[in-house]
């Protein structure tokens, strides 16, 4: 059997397919990416103009006013905060987005030949784990005073 001799086509399983078709196809997907997204920038603006169109603009020296937690604001707009307080959220943070990464590892670890290199490489992420909390315990960033 002789082979295909194609000219500007492209040969799938010794069928002729016309390129433009192919091109067609391809970016039909994308167009509909493209379709949504432009319908959700509408969608957003159209939203964002009916709420400037609809609410009533009656600025009072009251509105003007910051606002923080009902409590009128008195003084100078400094306070000082402990840096602790941020040490813990981010510590928590990171052990947070760190205990994340278990869950892929359990569904990993069940799948068959998987177990004893999983697990060793699960101990070594939880040994960093480690290390990070006890170089924050010596630091003394986890005394609570």
């Amino acid at each position: 059997m002789p082979e295909p001799t194609v000219v500007d086509a492209t040969v799938v399983d010794a069928t002729v397919v016309d390129p433009t078709v192919v091109a067609a196809d391809y970016f039909q997907s994308y167009s509909v990416v493209g379709l949504l997204a432009v319908v959700g920038v509408l969608f957003v603006a159209v939203a964002f103009g009916a709420g400037r169109l609809l609410r009533p603009v009656v600025p009072t020296p009251e509105k003007l006013l910051t606002y923080e937690c009902g409590v009128d604001p008195v003084g100078e707009g400094w306070a000082h905060t402990q840096v602790r307080y941020y040490v813990y959220a981010f510590l928590y943070v990171i052990f947070a987005v760190d205990s994340i990464f278990l869950f892929p590892w359990a569904t990993i670890f069940a799948a068959p030949g998987y177990g004893a290199t999983t697990l060793v490489e699960m101990f070594i992420f939880l040994g960093f784990l480690a290390v990070g909390l006890l170089y924050a315990y010596k630091k003394g960033v986890l005394a609570w005073t």
